[in-house]
């Protein structure tokens, strides 16, 4: 997406901890418990200090939490009433890197920042299995009723949109170009290690017919391999197996010269893509996300889409990937181990390929005389205004097929409401229809219960909010948000929230 950016754009916030070397592990000033204690004249206060002293020497270590992280902090939306604004409008999101580098800092250990937290890419990371359109783009579905975290009298509305699916062998061919940052910084197993397993999944699964090139970027950047059949597969993983680290980092140049690959082969017929491999850490040439894009916008505008996909803890820019993505018309993921690649490059490969809808946008129309006020919880980046919901010069989202974007609103009704509450419309250009615009709109009542999917993503919004503001937290919202996701988990990625929550759980414990 190239949306137009605030103001304050871009405030990168380094969450720069301090950590324990290598060499100082072992120390006793690493925060673990004194290596001696005081003797005691007693033989009973020597048992206990050598009872002590074996105690501190079996304390493990704490995990040192990463450094220099750069995120940024979008705020949380307020209450709205409905007599100063009925109407609610944001752009459609499918990122969900935020989700999975929270779920990395809690697999290792620590708390995540709440900077990190981006409540529209947790729920947007599970897949809800609602039913997709039989003869549209996309199929509007609405479940509303009492809250299950709300104060008395909240009620939960979720909103799911569904895009259509394309089945692996009626996928258009892909023109896909690999810009891969093999900069210093990514001389790390699980930065250029992963990031090499990675892409071999993908040419795996790709056709015959499909193209690769590939551009690598250290201090300058070069052609690695030319656009080539993946017929030719061996070339292309010989390719990728021999990508050696170089250099300083220079994103920008990177980019361009990808995009000058990728321009080059442009098929109108085809998917024409091009995948960022980085741990977003830019320092040399443009830095940031509006100078980079600023660099590459002619190219952007061409209908050439561009994903990021983030590597590597410590040293790590979120800020940069996940706005390139926002700006340059595609998604945003981070791949912290090889079952997230098999995720996003096996299971959703055409998902993650094939865009069916271009700036898409959603706006709730909520009725005054029955809704009191309402609270959109995530979406805070995303958000419209709602004079621009059918301005087609205002930028919206991009959604693959077979994509699924689910809305969260907390409702505070008024005495007597009748239903409907209001209604959800959904705009788009039509990818499949030479980018015509087109709505489609569905009303908004109380469901008869909660379904147990929608009461699942409660439990995993309940749990990126209290991540983001969780001072004041005790342990007994926890519980309930780990009960009721493991109650209504309904598949194995799901069940692994519940593990998630507990692993959470244990670090605020310790």
């Amino acid at each position: 997406m190239r949306r137009t950016m605030r103001t304050m754009f871009v405030l990168l916030l380094g969450v720069t901890v301090a950590g324990c070397s290598a060499s100082s592990d072992n120390d006793s000033s690493d925060g673990s418990a004194p290596q001696s204690v005081a003797r005691a004249d007693s033989r009973a206060d020597s048992r206990a200090d050598s009872k002590a002293a074996e105690a501190s020497r079996t304390t493990a270590p704490q995990p040192s939490s990463p450094s220099d992280m750069f995120f940024q902090d979008y705020g949380t939306n307020p209450y709205v009433s409905t007599e100063n604004d009925r109407l609610s409008t944001f752009a459609m999101d499918v990122d969900t890197g935020s989700y999975t580098l929270a779920r990395s800092y809690i697999q290792d250990g620590n708390v995540p920042p709440l900077e990190a937290i981006r409540l529209e890419e947790f729920i947007n990371y599970f897949d809800l299995k609602d039913t997709p359109p039989k003869d549209d783009t996309f199929a509007i579905h609405v479940d509303a009723g009492p809250s299950p975290f709300g104060q008395e009298g909240t009620q939960l509305v979720r909103i799911g949109i569904k895009g259509k699916e394309i089945e692996s062998e009626s996928r258009q061919r892909a023109n896909l170009t690999f810009v891969i940052d093999v900069s210093g910084s990514m001389d790390q197993d699980n930065r250029i290690g992963l990031v090499k397993r990675s892409l071999s999944l993908l040419v795996n699964q790709l056709k015959a017919n499909d193209r690769i090139g590939i551009v690598v970027y250290g201090s300058t950047a070069r052609t690695v391999l030319q656009p080539t059949a993946v017929e030719d597969e061996d070339a292309i993983l010989a390719a990728i197996d021999g990508l050696q680290i170089e250099g300083s980092t220079n994103a920008e140049a990177g980019l361009l010269l990808g995009y000058k690959m990728a321009s080059k082969t442009y098929d109108e017929k085809a998917i024409n893509r091009v995948i960022l491999c980085s741990d977003g850490v830019a320092n040399i040439g443009e830095t940031g996300p509006e100078g980079i894009l600023r660099t590459i916008e002619d190219y952007a505008a061409q209908n050439l889409y561009l994903s990021t996909f983030g590597f590597g803890m410590d040293n790590y820019n979120d800020v940069l990937m996940e706005q390139l993505a926002d700006q340059g018309d595609g998604a945003y993921a981070y791949i912290d181990d090889i079952d997230e690649a098999k995720k996003i490059f096996q299971e959703q490969l055409t998902e993650t390929l094939q865009t069916i809808a271009k700036d898409a946008k959603i706006q709730v129309d909520f009725d005054p005389a029955q809704v009191k006020g309402y609270r959109l919880l995530g979406y805070e980046n995303r958000a419209v205004a709602d004079e621009d919901f059918r301005n087609n010069k205002v930028d919206g989202g991009e959604v693959g097929a077979g994509h699924s974007v689910t809305a969260l609103y907390e409702l505070q009704l008024k005495d007597g409401a009748a239903k409907p509450w209001g209604k959800v419309t959904i705009r788009y250009k039509d990818v499949d229809d030479n980018n015509r615009s087109r709505e489609s709109a569905a009303p908004i009542g109380p469901s008869e219960a909660l379904s147990d999917a929608t009461l699942f993503i409660a439990a995993v919004a309940e749990f990126a909010q209290i991540m983001k503001d969780s001072e004041g937290v005790g342990d007994s919202r926890l519980q309930q948000v780990l009960q009721m996701a493991e109650k209504h988990a309904a598949s194995e990625r799901q069940e692994e929230f519940g593990a998630l929550v507990r692993a959470f759980m244990d670090i605020r414990g310790k």
